[in-house]
């Protein structure tokens, strides 16, 4: 267990640091989301450039992970959606949040850094697959079923001709296209290009977590328990849970590889989950959502790496 905790502490010590800058003021809320936006910008999707170019593309475009991964996660989605729909008898709207909430990881910010420590270079592969499903799959889903709530024949086709086109601006798949194209033609970057590449690309852990911990700050844990309870499990034990079970109905697939995806669905939802709830009028849902799960993850997390390692049952952990 401590070998465990030697790797989870330092990325949520590094949190806290974020936490107690932005909260005394050391460094402005304003600040530390530029830096967000550096890393969403600049830092992540170098990373994944970085990755792509570097790696064979069979081993990029892996179909059982992303089969598991896109599987498990799109269940864990249409059981969040359905039980809020229909048993906790919320909006449409809300449905589609708390499934969201429940099978969208904090993959780039709190994910990838974890994996790192474990996995090294697998880590950047198996972050650029999670990006797909979360990017390509989960999120254009609750966009389009929160944004159509109220619109009826041709404004749906408009919503989804947006929320495409929103999702060819995205700077993760940009990067993810551009590395694939680079790989697929055998173009050697110049080495002052690479070396621009790699030094954004290293800078995306870090800064990353510094970011999560600053955007805490003036996050509060007050009503709608049930509703954080719920995202808050689903997100926690269910999502990791149902990958884990999925992973191992997949029996090609690299041990490392079953790791980092259980890892990564353990991490809790991504930063900008109370912005989409903002979109909805559920930013309070939202926020307490977000605090909860990114509190109590250090211990869902180390438990779940601890487990792993002690039953080995996809192989020991490195």
């Amino acid at each position: 267990m401590l070998d465990i905790l030697a790797v989870t502490s330092p990325i949520f010590l590094i949190i806290a640091i974020g936490y107690i800058a932005v909260y005394r003021n050391i460094v402005p809320q304003t600040v530390a989301r530029g830096m967000g936006a550096f890393v969403i910008n600049f830092a992540l999707p170098c990373l994944l450039m970085r990755t792509v170019i570097a790696h064979d593309i069979n081993k990029v475009f892996n179909t059982n992970y992303l089969l598991a991964y896109g599987s498990g996660s799109l269940i864990v989605f249409a059981l969040g959606y359905f039980f809020a729909r229909l048993i906790a008898k919320k909006s449409q709207q809300n449905a589609a949040l708390q499934g969201m909430g429940m099978s969208v990881s904090n993959s780039g910010f709190i994910g990838y850094p974890i994996v790192l420590q474990l996995l090294g270079p697998t880590a950047g592969i198996a972050l650029a697959l999670c990006f797909m499903i979360e990017n390509l799959v989960i999120t254009p889903l609750a966009l389009i079923l929160g944004d159509s709530a109220q619109a009826e024949g041709a404004n749906r086709w408009q919503i989804l001709r947006k929320t495409f086109a929103r999702l060819a601006r995205n700077p993760i798949i940009g990067a993810i296209v551009i590395g694939l194209s680079i790989s697929i033609s055998g173009i050697t970057l110049p080495g002052p290009i690479f070396s621009v590449i790699d030094m954004l690309a290293s800078a995306s852990g870090p800064v990353a977590l510094f970011v999560i911990g600053g955007g805490l700050v003036g996050l509060k844990l007050h009503g709608l328990r049930f509703d954080m309870a719920r995202i808050v499990f689903g997100k926690l034990l269910l999502h990791p849970l149902i990958i884990f079970v999925l992973l191992g109905l997949v029996p090609d697939l690299d041990p490392l590889m079953k790791i980092a995806a259980v890892s990564f669905a353990c991490a809790p939802m991504f930063s900008v989950y109370p912005i989409y709830g903002q979109r909805y009028g559920h930013e309070g849902m939202g926020s307490a959502s977000l605090m909860a799960a990114t509190s109590l993850s250090f211990i869902t997390i180390s438990t779940a790496l601890w487990l792993l390692d002690t039953t080995a049952v996809f192989g020991p952990l490195p």
